[in-house]
């Protein structure tokens, strides 16, 4: 059985899931994109092909095996994307959560349900349909689980909405302990550039008190200074419109030490090495043009 620890987002990793870009499926059609990145590297031409991102993913799976962690990956479906491993489930503590998902990426749980059924069934958590979550959302820092959330009238409407109050509330109901904090995300069907898809598209915690932040992500200013103030403005990195765009805040951590970042990263990287971080440096920019990065395709299991 599997002994699932999550209790923060930077203690050392023992296990995780790491997606896979093996028999990814064609191009999308513009109407088939999830999101207003993907869509501008489908009219561009641009969209990245299958063997760039298979070698992305194994330069990843290279820093893990150099750091001694255990990493599973999804059976291979044909034809389907499973890169992005944190949408389908997330661990906080001992719990693994599925999330209620974009119906059509259903099939996506299916390629790690030998995973699943390692953990003790009473730990392993479907929420009610009518909460919608995805990983990529789900903080868990410590006494805390920040959540990315959307609760705007048109929330239907878009697609790059993800997680909603009910799921906010019924995580808050399953963790008593801890303090459940949301804050309102901003979105946009069409403008990669003032979507935040996921709370890790605009912010993340690094290390033992230091985060990485995009302010205009976050619809209620309120709630991003809450964020600056909780973790100490000389604490904080601030990241611009177009680093955010191209994923600086989504970065992922071995330990509280050791960050894998994009190669391409250099502003965020260099400040990160001043702080005393090892940074291990990946290509990872192909992967980015369907709006995630390192974060997104990872889903730590265990960490001590």
């Amino acid at each position: 059985m599997l002994q699932l620890n999550i209790k923060n987002e930077t203690s050392r990793l023992r296990t995780v899931i790491l997606g896979t870009a093996e028999s990814n499926g064609p191009t999308p059609s513009v109407e088939d994109c999830y999101d207003p990145k993907s869509k501008e590297h489908v009219v561009a031409g641009i969209y990245p092909k299958e063997v760039d991102m298979i070698n992305e993913m194994e330069a990843v799976a290279a820093v893990f095996k150099k750091y001694d962690v255990e990493v599973y990956r999804p059976n291979v479906i044909k034809n389907c994307n499973q890169i992005f491993s944190r949408d389908i489930a997330f661990v906080i503590e001992d719990k693994i959560i599925r999330a209620n998902i974009l119906p059509d990426r259903e099939k996506e749980i299916e390629a790690i349900r030998y995973v699943w059924n390692q953990v003790e069934r009473k730990n392993r958590i479907i929420l009610p349909p009518e909460c919608h979550v995805e990983g990529g959302d789900v903080m868990p820092w410590n006494d805390y689980v920040f959540i990315g959330t959307y609760s705007g009238e048109d929330y239907p409407e878009l697609i790059t909405a993800r997680t909603n109050m009910d799921a906010v509330i019924a995580i808050q109901e399953l963790f008593p302990e801890k303090t459940v904090k949301s804050f309102e995300l901003r979105k946009s069907n069409t403008n990669a550039k003032e979507n935040a898809l996921h709370l890790d598209c605009c912010f993340q915690p690094i290390g033992k008190n230091k985060a990485i932040i995009h302010k205009n992500g976050f619809l209620i200013e309120r709630e991003y200074n809450w964020l600056v103030n909780f973790f100490g403005k000389e604490n904080v990195f601030e990241i611009t419109k177009d680093e955010m765009y191209d994923m600086n805040s989504n970065i992922f951590s071995i330990s509280e030490d050791v960050i894998i970042s994009e190669k391409n990263f250099t502003r965020l990287n260099t400040w990160l090495r001043q702080q005393g971080f090892i940074v291990e440096e990946v290509p990872y920019a192909e992967i980015g043009k369907q709006e995630g990065l390192l974060r997104c395709t990872t889903m730590p299991l265990i960490r001590d």
